[in-house]
C-alpha cells in the first residue's frame, strides 16, 4: 500500500476546511441528494462526499457504507486531492498503490474508485465526490463529464456553507467562522501547552471616512486593512472581520516577543499603505491584546470580551491625548 502524499498547499487547505465548520456535522439533504443521484446515475453500490482532514477522511454524505470516516493514510480520496483531474482506479486489486489496502482486502472490498476533487473558492481541494464499486470497471469521457458536473454542484453547496462563516466584503472569516476556527486553535494550544494571543482591532475615525468620502471608500479602507492583515500574519493564524470596523486575529504558538514583533510589522505595512495610497485619510486603529496562558480556562468568547475592553480603554486614552 502507498499512502497519499500531502498537497503542497496543505496548511492553507486545512485552514479552509476548518473555517467551513462542516466537519462532524449532521447529514444534510442538499448533499445527500447529490450523492444519491451519483449512485443512481452510475449504478454503483457506494457514493460519497468525502472531506480530507489532517489524519482522516470524513464523509459529509455517504450511501452504501455505514461508517462516517476512515484513516487518511488508507483513503483513496487522499490521492484524489493531489490533482485537479478525476482520479480513477479501475481495479484496485491490481494496482500496487492499493492492492493490500485494508479497504480493498476487507470491507467494503473496493475494486473500482473514481473521485472528482472538490475545489474551494480559494482553489484548495478539500475532498472528493467519489464512486466506489466492488467490481472492476471503467469510466468513459461522457461519464467523467457527468461526474464533474455533479462535483461542481457539491462545490456550490460548500460555497454556500462558506458564506455563512465568511465576511463577503473582506473575504476574512466572520464572527461565526472565527468563533469556530479560533476555538479549535485555542483547544490545540492548550493541549500542547503552547502560548497564544488574541488581538482585537478597531479602526479609528472610520465613520468620518464614510461621512466624508462615502461608503464605497469606507469599503475600500476595510478591504485594504484586511489585505494588510493577510500579508502580515501567518497562514496558521485565524483572521476575521467581526462586523463594522472591528477585526480580530488569534495567533497560536506565539510568544510575547513574537506578537510585539508582528504587530510592529503590521503597523509599518499599514503606514506604508497610507503613504502610498494617498486617499485623503489614514487608516489607523486601537487594539486590545490578550495573552492566553497554558492553563487558561477562558473561552474564545471570554478572550474577545477582554480584548474588546482593553481596546476601548486604549481608544479612550488616545481620545484624551488628542484633546
Amino acid at each position: 500500500m502507498i499512502a497519499p502524499k500531502l498537497p503542497d498547499d496543505e496548511v492553507v487547505r486545512l485552514n479552509s476546511l476548518r473555517a467551513l465548520d462542516i466537519l462532524d456535522t449532521s447529514r444534510e439533504e442538499r448533499f445527500d441528494r447529490l450523492t444519491r443521484l451519483a449512485q443512481r446515475i452510475f449504478k454503483v453500490p457506494i457514493a460519497m462526499v468525502s472531506l480530507v482532514d489532517e489524519d482522516r477522511q470524513w464523509f459529509k454524505s455517504c450511501f452504501g457504507i455505514n461508517t462516517r470516516e476512515t484513516r487518511r493514510e488508507v483513503s483513496f480520496c487522499g490521492h484524489a486531492i493531489l490533482e485537479d483531474a478525476i482520479f480513477i482506479v479501475e481495479d484496485a486489486a491490481r494496482d500496487k498503490r492499493f492492492c493490500d489496502n485494508p479497504l480493498v482486502a476487507g470491507e467494503p472490498h473496493v475494486r473500482f474508485y473514481a473521485g472528482c476533487p472538490l475545489r474551494f473558492l480559494d482553489g484548495s481541494r478539500l475532498g472528493a465526490l467519489c464512486l466506489i464499486d466492488t467490481r472492476p470497471r471503467k469510466l468513459d469521457a461522457d461519464e467523467q463529464a457527468i461526474l464533474r458536473d455533479l462535483a461542481e454542484l457539491v462545490e456550490r453547496e460548500l460555497a454556500a456553507v462558506q458564506l455563512a462563516t465568511m465576511d463577503e466584503l473582506t473575504q476574512l472569516a466572520n464572527r461565526r467562522g472565527f468563533i469556530s476556527l479560533a476555538g479549535q486553535s485555542l483547544s490545540l494550544c492548550l493541549r500542547q501547552e503552547l502560548p497564544a494571543t488574541l488581538v482585537f482591532f478597531d479602526l479609528n475615525k472610520f465613520k468620518q471616512i464614510n461621512d466624508r468620502f462615502g461608503h464605497a471608500e469606507g469599503d475600500r479602507a476595510l478591504r485594504a486593512f484586511a489585505g494588510i492583515m493577510r500579508r502580515t500574519f501567518r497562514h496558521s493564524d485565524v483572521l476575521a472581520r467581526l462586523g463594522g470596523d472591528e477585526f480580530v486575529v488569534f495567533l497560536s504558538d506565539a510568544t510575547h516577543g513574537f506578537v510585539d514583533e508582528i504587530l510592529a510589522r503590521f503597523r509599518h505595512l499599514l503606514g506604508m499603505y497610507n503613504q502610498a495610497a494617498g486617499r485623503g485619510y489614514a487608516i489607523g486603529f486601537a487594539q486590545g491584546v490578550v495573552s492566553v496562558g497554558v492553563r487558561s480556562t477562558l473561552s474564545i468568547e471570554d478572550l474577545l470580551a477582554r480584548a474588546d475592553t482593553l481596546m476601548y480603554e486604549q481608544k479612550s486614552r488616545l481620545a484624551e491625548t488628542a484633546r
